[in-house]
């Protein structure tokens, strides 16, 4: 297989299930440092060990009793609340309709692999992928309970993030919540390699630690996480090149004044300039598909020059900073709605790789998952 090839990665398949853990916790004043990601360093199968030894100072602390976890977390003024479990992969789907994980674009297999041979280097999961629904009342219900009581921990991190995290011990809630999660069909917002080198590991090597990876759940009808666009830089390729296959696929390039051209951004068009000229592009979309999808599936095979890369940047600041006549040429990107990536999924399709920008992730070390702690 060509390493670089793209795949779609496995379905796992229903019921939805995230189980208690005994939780790893970073001390607060090292959540959101970046100088904490040594713990996560090379050699990484020397991590268990040095994790060892910040316990021993009071750097890491461990949960005696296995719990399901409320992390509440706030950044840039957006409050997000999740439920932390590990997710169950032990079983994949055979049809769509018993589907329970949804990715939303294709994974690097080789990535993968590295992924899930560190992981089992390490004995962990670092952190949890991030997965959105839209959820049912009752569970608000019972979360709101939950976040009624005194929270486990209550901080700011080093990256200014605000966290509150309950721990969800007890056996009764923690039935309810399994029994009202049950049916859950949730999209991934963050984490398609992890969560491919979850299924790999489990592949490789079956086991009650390998049968799930660490998660967080945000019901996107509570505490929605920001969908933000990812604009892309065509390296090599000119503007001209840009408006001749527009041109040739019969889309409509419309030159315009910087300041118009960015007023036309919307879901159906898109934002073209080397930073001398700028036109809006205007993509006729059908239902069921994104602007996005026509500048991949149409424009950029239609280019007569180019792209020698794609760059991707999640401000039209940054991806303008780097457009020019000799460098590349910028498209500012709409930014999609949840519900129309829904719809996609549902559909049995993928979207180009970094099309989708979930906002805000929260900060590592808050909750980790040892493989050798079941």
């Amino acid at each position: 297989m060509d390493p670089s090839a793209v795949v779609t990665p496995p379905y796992v398949a229903g019921p939805f299930a995230l189980a208690p853990f005994r939780a790893l916790m970073m001390a607060p004043r090292l959540v959101g440092d970046p100088s904490s990601a040594r713990a996560f360093a090379r050699p990484y199968g020397a991590v268990p060990e040095r994790l060892d030894r910040w316990r021993v100072r009071g750097q890491l602390s461990r949960d005696d009793t296995p719990a399901l976890y409320l992390h509440e977390y706030t950044a840039g003024g957006i409050t997000v609340r999740g439920l932390v479990g590990v997710l169950d992969v032990s079983r994949r789907a055979a049809a769509p309709a018993e589907r329970a994980i949804f990715p939303h674009e294709g994974i690097h297999p080789a990535q993968a692999d590295e992924l899930a041979d560190r992981m089992t280097q390490m004995a962990l999961n670092p952190a949890p992928i991030l997965l959105v629904h839209r959820g049912r009342s009752e569970t608000r219900e019972i979360l709101r309970d939950v976040r009624a009581e005194a929270p486990l921990r209550e901080f700011t991190d080093r990256a200014g993030q605000q966290h509150r995290l309950w721990a969800v011990r007890d056996d009764e809630r923690q039935a309810l919540l399994a029994e009202q999660l049950a049916g859950t069909r949730a999209l991934i917002a963050d984490g398609h390699h992890r969560y491919s080198a979850y299924l790999r590991l489990q592949r490789r090597a079956p086991s009650t630690a390998t049968g799930g990876g660490l998660a967080m759940l945000v019901d996107q009808d509570d505490t929605p996480l920001f969908l933000g666009a990812i604009h892309r830089l065509l390296v090599g390729s000119r503007y001209d090149d840009v408006r001749a296959a527009a041109e040739h696929v019969g889309l409509r390039f419309q030159e315009l004044s910087p300041v118009a051209a960015v007023d036309a951004l919307a879901p159906d068009t898109l934002v073209v300039t080397d930073s001398a000229r700028w036109a809006a592009l205007h993509v006729p979309v059908r239902p069921g598909r994104l602007a996005i999808e026509v500048l991949h599936e149409d424009l950029v095979p239609a280019l007569a020059r180019g792209p020698h890369r794609i760059g991707h940047h999640h401000s039209a600041e940054d991806v303008l900073a780097h457009a020019g006549p000799e460098t590349g040429t910028a498209v500012l990107v709409p930014a999609p709605a949840v519900d129309h990536v829904l719809r996609i999924v549902a559909a049995d399709r993928l979207l180009p790789q970094k099309a989708t920008s979930f906002q805000p992730k929260p900060s590592t070390g808050v909750l980790i998952r040892s493989l050798r702690d079941v």
